[in-house]
């Protein structure tokens, strides 16, 4: 049996050459590129949640208990929800901007891919970083439709309703939201419309929770 000997292969060719150090100058600007990235999608992703926040505060309920149940909670879970993704949105940029708080390890040789050694070590943490950037724009931007919808829903959700009457007087028993009082009248806002009740007439006079009549759903 013929021994098998290892032969030389060919020479490198300049081409070759230059094409070597294109590679390592790519993998060694690759971490620096990404970094740029990130700060680029960190301060842009910041802005755009300064604006939502600023024109949420422009107008709309500034209390959640107005809000018809179970809106006020869904709220408050919207908010919950956008403040969890927009802080894991920021960890995940600054990871992906400075890199992790602690000392650079250099990793095993990675056979037939790079040996080991700092050219190896900044194309790992550019991959983590990589993944990092896209993990923290996906949060921040899932924060920035929740608090969107929260925003929303603070100003379009049905109001809690207020307290009602029912006011029994001879000609009838009107159940309403009370307006005001002028004049020795009470003014209800019915079903039917507003409707004046004049208060010297008046049989009874008691909170409901409800006007709806009995058994209606």
């Amino acid at each position: 049996m013929t021994p098998w000997r290892a032969r030389s292969g060919p020479a490198g060719t300049p081409a070759d050459l230059l094409a070597a150090r294109g590679g390592r100058r790519l993998l060694r600007e690759e971490l620096p590129r990404v970094r740029e990235t990130a700060l680029a999608w960190r301060n842009g992703l910041g802005a755009l949640l300064l604006g939502l926040i600023g024109f949420g505060l422009l107008k709309g309920r500034t209390d959640v208990g107005a809000l018809a149940a179970p809106y006020g909670a869904l709220v408050g879970a919207l908010l919950l929800g956008a403040l969890l993704s927009g802080a894991t949105g920021g960890m995940l940029l600054l990871r992906a901007a400075h890199g992790r708080p602690a000392a650079s390890t250099v990793p095993d040789p990675a056979p037939g891919v790079l040996p080991a050694g700092p050219v190896a070590a900044g194309h790992e943490e550019a991959l983590s970083a990589a993944r990092a950037l896209t993990r923290g724009v996906v949060a921040t931007l899932g924060c920035a439709a929740l608090l969107t919808a929260a925003v929303a829903l603070t100003w379009y959700g049905p109001a809690a309703e207020g307290p009602r009457l029912t006011v029994t007087t001879p000609s009838g028993t009107f159940c309403g939201e009370p307006l005001r009082t002028t004049g020795g009248r009470l003014a209800l806002r019915t079903s039917e419309g507003e409707v004046s009740v004049d208060l010297s007439t008046v049989l009874a006079l008691r909170p409901t929770p409800s006007c709806a009549p009995p058994g209606a759903p």
